[in-house]
C-alpha cells in the first residue's frame, strides 16, 4: 500500500489559501462565566473514519488531535440511523419512539421543541448559532426563533448539492468551505459579553445522490489517497449478502450499492472520494481552532464533535444506512474540555448515545436538564460515575417500503434485534466474539435465555420510551 500523507506544511498551506481573505486579528475580551460551547455534526460519518480510530489511511489530523486532547468514545452510537431523526434526537435527547420525527410525519411537535438545547440555552443567556445542515422542521416554525444567527446554506437547493447545482467547479465554492467560513465569521462577529453555543453541521460526507460521482469532494483534494489502495470491506464476499433476509436484498441498501460500490474500480473511487470529503471538514475544523486561538477564547471553548449515523461501505454488500447493524449505528464521537487537566482514560468505552448531546450541553452551561429528557450528560462517564447505562434501544421506524422498519437492543455484550413487519425474523450476535455481526444465535439452544431476556428488554425499552 502506498501512502498518501500531507506533510504537515502542506496542511498548514492548503488551511490557510481556504481562510477567508479579511479577518480581524485582534484578540478579543474573554466570557469567563461561562463556558463557550461549538458542536460539530457530520453527515454519514462512520466510527472508523479517522485516524485515531486506527484508520491507517484517511488524513483526520485535526479531528485526531482534538481526539488526543479531549474524551474519546470508543462505543458512540446513534439510536436511529438516518439523520432527520437522529437530528431529532440530537437537540432534544429522546428516543424516536418519544419525538416521533422522521422523514414524512409532521414537525417536531411545541412540547419536544421546548425541550430542545438551543431553546433552553438561549434562554438563559447564550448567543446561539446555527450553520449548515439543519435536515428536520419544527412545528410553527419554531426553529425560526431558536437561533441568533441561523444560516443554512445548501438547503435552499438540494440538501447535498455541494458545487450549488453546477457540474463544473469554476467560480464556486465547496459547501464544507462555505460552513466553515460562516462559522468563523459567527466567532468573529458574536457578541463580546454573552458566551456562545455554535453548531455547526456540515452536509458532508453525505453523498449527493443526483449525482453519479456521488462524493463530491473539493476539488483542491482531487490528488489526496490517490495513489493508496484500499482494502476490501470486511464480509464483501457475496455470502453475506445472500444471507440477508429479501426485505434487505431488494431495499434501498442495495439500490445505493449499485451507484457505489458495484465494482472494484468504483468501490476504490468511491471510498477514496468519501474520504476526501471527510478530510475536507477536517481542514475546516482546524480553521475553527485556529480563530478559537486568536480570538483569545480557546481555553474557554468546549468543542464536541460527532457524526449523525454510522454508514456502509459495501460490508454485505450494501450501502447508506438505516439498520441495526454496527456499520450503521456507530459513530464518533469526541468531547474537548479544555478548561481543566483530563483523568485518566481518555478513551472511554461507555455506550454513548446521540440523545446524550442535549443533557451534555446543558450540563456544560450549567443549565437543569428536564426530567423527561432521556439520554444522559457525558459528564458523568467522563468522572466516572457508576450509574451509567448497559444497553440502549435502536430503532429505525420511517415508513418507505425500500427501508424494512426494525428495533432492538444493544448491550455491552450482544445485539438483538427484529424487523417490525417481519416478526418471524429476529437477530442476536454476541459482540464479544463476533464483533463483525456473522453468526446469528437465535437457533443456537445455548443462547435461548439470552435471546428471551433480550426480546423482553427490547420490549421494557420501548415501552420506556413512550411519554405519558
Amino acid at each position: 500500500m502506498v501512502s498518501t500523507k500531507i506533510h504537515p506544511l502542506t496542511l498548514c498551506l492548503l488551511v490557510s489559501t481556504l481562510a477567508p481573505v479579511h479577518t480581524a486579528l485582534g484578540v478579543q475580551p474573554k466570557v469567563e462565566e461561562r463556558p463557550n460551547l461549538i458542536f460539530i455534526l457530520t453527515d454519514d460519518q462512520r466510527w472508523d473514519t479517522l485516524g485515531f480510530a486506527g484508520n491507517e489511511i484517511i488524513q483526520t489530523p485535526h479531528m485526531d488531535q482534538l481526539a488526543e486532547d479531549g474524551f474519546y468514545f470508543e462505543n458512540s452510537f446513534v439510536t436511529t440511523p438516518i439523520c432527520a431523526t437522529s437530528r431529532a434526537s440530537l437537540v432534544t435527547g429522546l428516543y424516536e419512539r418519544t419525538h416521533g420525527f422522521t422523514f414524512g410525519t409532521p414537525p417536531l411537535q411545541g412540547q419536544f421543541v421546548d425541550l430542545s438545547y438551543p431553546k433552553l440555552l438561549k434562554a438563559a443567556g447564550y448567543y446561539t448559532g446555527f450553520i449548515g445542515k439543519f435536515g428536520m422542521s419544527f412545528e410553527d416554525d419554531a426553529d425560526q426563533d431558536l437561533f441568533d444567527v441561523y444560516d443554512r446554506p445548501g438547503e435552499q437547493f438540494w440538501a447535498t448539492t455541494y458545487y450549488r447545482l453546477t457540474r463544473d467547479h469554476t467560480g464556486h465554492r465547496h459547501l464544507t468551505r462555505e460552513i466553515g467560513d460562516k462559522g468563523i465569521r459567527f466567532l468573529n462577529n458574536r457578541p463580546t459579553d454573552q458566551p456562545f453555543c455554535l453548531s455547526l453541521s456540515f452536509h458532508a460526507p453525505h453523498a449527493e445522490d443526483i449525482d453519479p460521482r456521488q462524493f463530491i469532494y473539493p476539488v483542491e483534494l482531487e490528488s489526496l489517497y490517490k495513489d493508496d489502495t484500499i482494502p476490501p470491506a470486511p464480509l464483501s464476499d457475496p455470502h453475506f449478502y445472500r444471507e440477508q433476509p429479501e426485505w434487505v436484498r431488494v431495499g434501498l441498501n442495495k439500490i445505493r450499492w449499485h451507484w457505489r460500490f458495484s465494482s472494484p474500480e468504483q468501490y476504490q473511487e468511491m471510498v477514496k472520494g468519501y474520504y476526501r470529503m471527510i478530510t475536507g471538514i477536517d481542514i475546516q475544523i482546524g480553521r475553527i481552532r485556529d480563530r478559537l486561538r486568536e480570538l483569545g477564547i480557546d481555553q474557554n471553548t468546549i468543542i464536541i464533535f460527532m457524526g449523525d449515523n454510522g454508514y456502509f461501505l459495501n460490508e454485505r454488500l450494501l450501502a447508506g444506512k438505516w439498520l441495526m447493524y454496527e456499520n450503521s449505528l456507530r459513530v464518533p464521537l469526541i468531547v474537548y474540555d479544555p478548561r481543566e487537566d483530563a483523568p485518566v482514560p481518555q478513551r472511554l468505552d461507555h455506550l454513548a448515545l446521540n440523545i446524550d448531546i442535549a443533557p451534555t450541553l446543558l450540563q456544560y452551561a450549567g443549565i437543569p436538564i428536564p426530567d423527561s429528557v432521556q439520554g444522559k450528560p457525558l459528564q458523568h462517564a467522563i468522572r466516572g460515575r457508576d450509574d451509567w447505562r448497559t444497553a440502549f434501544l435502536c430503532e429505525h421506524l420511517f415508513e418507505n417500503p425500500r427501508i424494512p422498519k426494525s428495533e432492538g437492543v444493544r448491550t455491552e455484550q450482544f445485539k438483538y434485534f427484529r424487523y417490525i413487519d417481519h416478526p418471524e425474523h429476529e437477530e442476536l450476535y454476541d459482540l464479544h466474539t463476533d464483533p463483525l455481526e456473522v453468526h446469528n444465535l437465535v437457533e443456537n439452544p445455548q443462547y435461548a435465555k439470552v435471546l428471551q431476556e433480550l426480546s423482553q428488554q427490547c420490549d421494557d425499552l420501548i415501552e420506556q420510551s413512550l411519554m405519558p
